[in-house]
């Protein structure tokens, strides 16, 4: 076991701390996953995105041997190609078929690159994307999702022409909730003991949620919107139509029913638009990949790129993804928000992550627990984010001090990487828009190998 963590890989928690630490791990993923099928609109559905999640979840621990204690969520970086799928289909069920044709185009290329690597071996990756490649990338992970986690603790109010908050009206209240939230899980992850330390995503979000329902019961009976923190329509959703088996059981809308409708109007012109869209996308998240996998590797204390193997996880996240988006739509992949609790919590538990993943599938069926995850307001996930993607962040950063940055080859490589990817350097070419991380990543692989080209060549 490796000194730092309470549960190991193949350590299996007794069976009520289990189920809390799966709730944990499943708040941790909750508000990422089913975001994207939120914002790519088209009918998508959350809860089958969730159930997707779990199914390509399971896929990657059958692929990778139970070894990888990581979460397979929603990914956000094709977004633009599902968005591409529904813009060039002809109908709506059309641009369902393109979700699972595309899925497809992207698996297959992780599958490829995974042949690659089988063959090749890993030792290429290293000598290309050394620490001083990997450490400022994790750490841009983390510190990309920052402003995400500030605007969800404002609940995206208005800024002033200083880029500053206008702290008024229910902003106050958002940052107090999203303070409690946060101080919560700062103090029971230092100070906590036993299972307290284990779990303070579910005290901290619960004590936020406290808070944020003390505000809103005061703001309907002083009739004050402002104070109004939790939104109750998806529970009102639920009876909308009377109590019946909806209000508590409800089928996913499934994205190959709709798909399979589309079939009648297929054109062979669409397949191209679709794989335009997703291929190119596919060799950028497989930097992502590698990145998160050592990432993860540091904080388990075991290789995951050497045992179980790159071509295994890129095998299992690449056949997972099109499982999931089989049934929701969305290509996964693995999620930093699950590495940081992990991190946080120091439970690498394979057991965790499974029971995670038909926790998930479960409750996309179970409407009322559906209903409360979507009514936990922003601010108190925000409090909660800080601190996940901070983990990411300083994560990145531990492995920049294994560098030697009095070497220039070195410190120019992770400056590039920190400035480029901070600095927003995202680019669209014709469909294909590659991220800022991903930009980053590629710079800064090109000035790693040519400075100590030169390097070698000098000495």
């Amino acid at each position: 076991m490796a000194k730092n963590l309470v549960y190991d890989i193949h350590d299996k928690p007794k069976f009520n701390k289990l189920i809390i630490f799966a709730i944990q791990q499943l708040l941790a993923i909750m508000a990422a996953t089913i975001a994207v099928p939120a914002i790519v609109g088209n009918g998508m559905s959350a809860s089958a995105a969730l159930f997707g999640a779990g199914v390509g979840t399971l896929v990657y621990q059958l692929f990778t041997k139970f070894r990888s204690p990581v979460f397979l969520g929603s990914s956000f970086a094709f977004i633009g190609s599902m968005a591409a799928a529904f813009a060039g289909a002809a109908s709506m069920s059309l641009g369902y078929l393109g979700l699972l044709f595309g899925a497809a185009f992207a698996g297959l290329v992780y599958v490829v690159l995974a042949l690659v690597v089988k063959f090749v071996g890993v030792q290429w990756i290293n000598k290309l994307m050394p620490a001083a490649v990997i450490g400022p990338t994790v750490a841009l992970i983390g510190l990309s999702l920052a402003s995400a986690a500030i605007n969800d603790v404002f609940s995206y109010g208005p800024k002033d022409g200083n880029n500053a908050f206008i702290m008024s009206g229910n902003l106050w209240i958002s940052f107090i909730c999203a303070i409690v939230t946060f101080v919560v899980v700062i103090l029971c992850s230092t100070y906590g003991k036993k299972m307290t330390k284990l779990i303070p995503f579910i005290i901290g979000v619960l004590a936020g949620y406290a808070v944020a329902m003390i505000f809103t019961v005061i703001g309907y009976a002083a009739s004050v919107d402002s104070l109004k923190i939790i939104d109750f329509a998806p529970f009102k959703a639920l009876v909308a139509d009377g109590v019946g088996i909806k209000t508590f059981l409800a089928l996913p809308d499934f994205t190959f029913v709709e798909a399979f409708k589309g079939v009648k109007d297929f054109e062979w012109s669409y397949l191209a638009t679709v794989a335009v869209a997703y291929i190119p996308v596919a060799f950028v998240v497989f930097a992502e990949h590698i990145a998160d996998h050592k990432n993860l590797s540091s904080i388990i204390d075991e290789d995951l790129l050497e045992n179980p193997g790159l071509h295994r996880t890129l095998l299992g996240d690449g056949v997972g993804s099109m499982a999931g988006a089989f049934f929701g739509g969305c290509p996964n992949t693995t999620y930093g928000e699950s590495v940081g609790c992990v991190a946080i919590t120091r439970n690498a538990s394979i057991a965790t992550i499974t029971t995670t993943a038909m926790m998930a599938i479960l409750i996309s069926f179970v409407s009322p627990f559906v209903a409360f995850l979507d009514s936990i307001p922003g601010c108190v996930m925000g409090g909660v984010c800080i601190t996940l993607y901070g983990f990411i962040a300083v994560s990145g950063l531990k492995m920049i001090q294994k560098v030697d940055l009095e070497d220039h080859a070195n410190l120019f490589t992770v400056s590039v990487i920190l400035i480029s990817g901070i600095g927003g350097m995202a680019m669209s070419i014709g469909k294909v828009t590659i991220t800022a991380i991903a930009c980053a990543l590629i710079l800064g692989i090109i000035v790693n190998v040519l400075l100590h080209k030169f390097q070698k060549k000098e000495d």
